[in-house]
């Protein structure tokens, strides 16, 4: 682990520092000091065919509104698990979180059609008497590994164990998903519920569809020039190669 190998390093350093105090060690030993970073890990989303899949699978009320709403909101489990009643606004279909987990930050997120249809459809059955929107069986509230569980039993139920998704992958799909649509940027970032523009913009290096329709779009132009025996480059650049080969010939 990166941080074990840190830990280690600063062991070594806080030696060698001692040891040039003491005159032991050439001051040029630490001249050019090692430092280490953590590579950056790109958000891990659901391949749209696994969350059809995975949807098929969920028939109870609470656990499709729970995970649906977690996937169309971009919610953090946290906190939607915190979300009372109050904070549900049906007919303007939207959820106010009053204080992100992370940054402490206030927003709004909307609720889709299908989170509606299973949120309604929870609504129906659910104890009036009890404070938060999710809560298990004989409880007031939901712990987080209680949730956990719940979607991994689907997960396994779908058949997708081996793809290694966990429960936070649901806030990447939402992100990932959005973007691909053709969401800005700028109007992902407060959904999302980041501080940063920065952080809303590794989501934006994994998604980038329109990267993959232009790489595809090039590539069946080549591919056809490649078959036709023609390689003359796009017509800008090859008219301005032929023009600087006429005056060359003046010259």
């Amino acid at each position: 682990m990166l941080s074990t190998v840190r830990t280690r390093l600063h062991c070594v350093n806080a030696f060698l520092g001692y040891a040039m105090d003491a005159g032991i060690v050439s001051t040029d030993v630490l001249a050019r000091r090692i430092r280490l970073r953590k590579p950056e890990t790109l958000p891990r989303a659901m391949d749209p065919d696994d969350v059809k899949q995975l949807l098929s699978v969920i028939d109870p009320p609470r656990d499709r509104a729970m995970i649906l709403v977690l996937l169309r909101t971009g919610m953090r489990i946290g906190e939607l698990l915190n979300t009372r009643m109050p904070d549900i606004h049906l007919r303007d279909r939207k959820i106010d979180i009053y204080e992100s987990e992370k940054n402490r930050l206030g927003r709004v997120v909307y609720l889709s059609d299908d989170a509606m249809s299973a949120l309604r459809a929870w609504l129906k059955i659910r104890d009036p008497q009890k404070v938060f929107l999710f809560y298990a069986t004989g409880s007031n509230s939901m712990a987080y590994s209680t949730a956990r569980l719940i979607f991994e039993k689907y997960i396994m139920k779908a058949g997708l164990t081996h793809k290694g998704y966990s429960l936070h992958a649901l806030r990447h799909t939402f992100a990932s998903e959005l973007l691909n649509a053709g969401m800005r940027i700028e109007c992902l970032q407060p959904l999302m519920g980041h501080s940063s523009l920065d952080v809303t913009r590794r989501y934006a290096r994994l998604t980038d569809k329109t990267r993959e329709e232009e790489y595809f779009r090039a590539m069946t132009i080549i591919e056809g020039r490649e078959k036709d025996g023609h390689h003359r480059l796009d017509h800008p650049i090859q008219a301005l190669l032929e023009e600087k080969e006429r005056l060359t010939e003046y010259r």
